[in-house]
């Protein structure tokens, strides 16, 4: 396929929405690798469609509050926001994004029903799925043949942490396992949000009681702290995933639990040094295997204060489509396509043969149950977040106070207590008691 075929959709679009004169929009977005090849694939969308696109790149953390704030406050900074399967249907409720209409020829019943769900709200898609992604064990097969050690299809966190005991070498900065340390709801607590539903725990019960000072949470944070502290490396505090995806590819983790999105850069001869010694098996449980691989996806949306819609909607069907995964494989390899959106992605053979951990990814992405993320009823939804418009700050808070704990600034005991009395005090000023 060349390029004018490539991109013919993304101008016709353009063409047929009356779109008299060049437009420049400006996307917010994270820098992550996937993202970053996005920016580098836009030239091709500016040239066929005479559109320009001003990009503002930025940390997560950064980028969520930068979106949330201006988009509640009407802002108008941003013509696409990139959001995720937390904020999306939420903001389209409230009325805030632009509901998304694409032509037949983007074929959206390519994408995973369960993706375009959580994109949704009211039956309109309110933001374009880029990648979709689970959480995974990404271990070194070296290494644990070196200590003879075999990783079970479905490891539990008791045998992580003795396979993480046995493959430390500090001394040679080599370190059992790698986890998010980096305070945000969308950082630390994706993680250890899986980790205390493995537990047994939850945010709240089916009364909304909240129940973060309790056993299950007492010990699933124990467990990441001292395991942190054994056999995480130095810093901790301050990694994220693109800081572990750097510690990881860089041969200094023995083993490292996160996003299925990983694979593809951990996989690629480019950038890795561990692509051909890498294994993957499914997200560690505990008492229960509900609720320990997450369920995200990474998304675009148009928030209606934006004075170029038609442009951005355009710049969404090409960026999000069959052609652009295409586009991405034949520039950047196969190993690395946008995950876990589309149907047709697992049915391309070059994909199939470059990519030997895609079954696996889209078998954790099809069975992450978002209704039942722990092994109790509870009456939201979410695995790594609660589905309400108050957990962005509930969970920044926490994730404050886990990172704390993990710094050895306060204890598990006294960060527990806290959370408990934050997030049972909001949740009254929020009429939920």
């Amino acid at each position: 396929m060349n390029l004018r075929h490539l991109l013919f959709g993304a101008a016709m679009l353009a063409a047929t929405a009356g779109a008299a004169s060049a437009a420049t929009i400006t996307i917010a977005t994270v820098n992550n690798g996937d993202m970053i090849k996005m920016q580098k694939l836009s030239p091709k969308w500016e040239a066929a469609t005479g559109n320009k696109i001003n990009w503002v790149v930025l940390e997560e953390n950064v980028l969520r509050q930068r979106v949330t704030t201006d988009i509640a406050t009407k802002g108008g900074q941003f013509d696409i926001l990139t959001i995720g399967s937390y904020e999306t249907p939420i903001w389209g409720k409230q009325g805030w994004l632009v509901p998304l209409d694409f032509p037949a020829s983007y074929d959206l019943n390519d994408v995973f029903p369960g993706v375009r769900d959580a994109l949704s709200a009211g039956g309109k898609l309110y933001a374009a799925p880029f990648y979709a992604e689970s959480s995974f064990t990404l271990y070194r097969k070296d290494l644990f043949a070196k200590a003879g050690l075999t990783m079970p299809a479905t490891p539990t966190y008791d045998e992580i942490a003795k396979f993480a005991d046995k493959l430390t070498d500090k001394a040679h900065e080599q370190y059992g396992i790698c986890l998010r340390g980096k305070a945000g709801w969308g950082e630390n607590m994706a993680f250890v949000d899986t980790l205390v539903n493995g537990f047994g725990g939850q945010w709240f019960d089916m009364k909304w009681n909240t129940t973060i000072d309790t056993a299950p949470w007492h010990n699933a944070l124990t467990y990441y702290v001292d395991l942190l502290h054994r056999d995480g490396p130095p810093g901790v505090t301050s990694n994220g995933f693109n800081e572990n995806l750097a510690l990881f590819t860089t041969g200094h983790c023995g083993m490292w639990v996160d996003a299925t999105s990983a694979a593809g850069l951990v996989y690629d001869k480019s950038s890795s040094q561990v692509w051909d010694k890498t294994g993957f098996t499914a997200a560690p449980h505990g008492v229960t295997s509900n609720g320990t691989g997450w369920f995200w996806a990474w998304a675009m949306g148009i928030p209606t204060t934006s004075k170029n819609q038609e442009a951005a909607k355009s710049f969404l069907a090409w960026s999000t489509s069959k052609e652009y995964v295409d586009l991405v494989g034949k520039t950047f390899g196969y190993t690395v396509l946008p995950p876990g959106t589309r149907i047709s992605t697992y049915a391309n053979e070059n994909y199939i043969k470059a990519a030997p951990f895609a079954e696996t990814v889209k078998k954790s992405i099809l069975t992450a149950d978002i209704t039942k993320p722990g092994m109790n009823p509870v009456p939201y939804v979410g695995i790594q977040y609660v589905a309400i418009p108050e957990f962005q700050a509930m969970g920044t808070q926490v994730g404050q106070l886990v990172s704390a704990a993990l710094a050895g600034q306060t204890t598990v005991d006294a960060a527990l207590k806290q959370a408990q009395d934050s997030v049972s005090s909001t949740m009254e000023q929020a009429g939920y008691k």
